[in-house]
């Protein structure tokens, strides 16, 4: 195992599916990230880096930004003719914004794709993504809770959390909160430290928050703010539950449910462009005065 003083994890996408400014969304928030000289910077779509050197990075949910979010990260840039950096990427759901930037890897590069069966199911049964080509890019399925290493001396764990199947696959109105392969997070461990990655979450329940407590760093779905929250700026008609996100706020928010866990540092990510917490104001100061930050990108964090 690594040293705990060895993890080096950036947040690449700090934005939900679409990202902020949205393309064809004029809310507040993305027409301020719109203005060039505007505090609200834009921000790209869910994605999460690790290395344990510098060198070597693995990287969580390859969004559809993911070239831009390499050019702003020179970490994540080739050293030499043809060269990646990038060694690995790990599914956490088959949404398109954790899957279409496998597309955008596609130039001859040699890395593996660690996912659940039914992620890469998904993957396999879409002749789109056979432009990966199977020589330099390998898939390896991941059942739930088994030991696999995105690199070397870094031990991750996949494990359910309640989500939905993704938009695509949706046929009538799906079944909310099942527990399963659609929707994983992720546990990075080192010798001491417990690092997760939950970038979408239908519900707080008992066995994920007894999981979660005392971990010393979670990077966690920030989606909305308020459940109603697409409805009431007509932004969309349905709420973040049926959307498969729990929210921030309000009644069995996970603002509340993660306060009580005595978790170390409490990032929130995927944070849709409706959200209030994105600017200064009420929501976002409520947010931090309970021990949350606010993710964005490029932050970087050292455990």
């Amino acid at each position: 195992m690594n040293k705990a003083s060895d993890l080096r994890i950036i947040l690449l996408g700090a934005a939900a599916g679409g990202g902020l400014p949205q393309w064809n969304c004029g809310c507040l928030n993305c027409s301020s990230a719109r203005e060039p000289n505007a505090i609200l910077r834009p921000q790209t779509q869910s994605s999460l880096a690790v290395s344990l050197d510098g060198e070597a990075w693995t990287v969580f949910n390859a969004s559809p930004d993911i070239r831009q979010q390499i050019q702003d990260n020179r970490a994540l840039q080739p050293r030499r003719l043809r060269h990646s950096p990038i060694k690995s990427v790990v599914l956490t759901n088959g949404d398109i914004d954790h899957l279409a930037g496998l597309l955008v890897l596609r130039e001859k590069q040699a890395f593996t794709v660690f996912s659940t069966g039914t992620v890469s199911q998904i993957i396999a049964e879409n002749s789109v993504f056979r432009v990966l080509d199977p020589g330099l890019v390998s898939r390896r399925i991941v059942a739930i809770e088994e030991p696999f290493s995105p690199l070397p001396g870094l031990e991750a764990r996949l494990f359910a959390v309640p989500g939905k199947v993704p938009l695509f696959l949706e046929d009538g109105e799906p079944d909310l909160d099942v527990e399963g392969e659609h929707t994983v997070g992720v546990e990075l461990g080192t010798d001491a430290k417990r690092i997760y990655y939950i970038p979408g979450c239908g519900l707080l329940n008992d066995a994920l928050g007894a999981r979660l407590r005392d971990a010393d760093a979670l990077f966690f779905d920030g989606t909305l703010f308020r459940d109603d929250e697409m409805i009431a700026t007509g932004t969309g008609h349905k709420t973040g539950r049926r959307m498969g996100h729990m929210p921030i706020a309000g009644e069995g928010g996970s603002l509340d449910a993660l306060a009580a866990l005595n978790i170390r540092k409490k990032v929130y990510v995927h944070i849709n462009n409706t959200n209030p917490i994105w600017q200064a104001g009420t929501e976002r100061a409520h947010v931090e005065g309970r021990g949350f930050e606010v993710g964005f990108d490029g932050m970087e964090v050292r455990l």
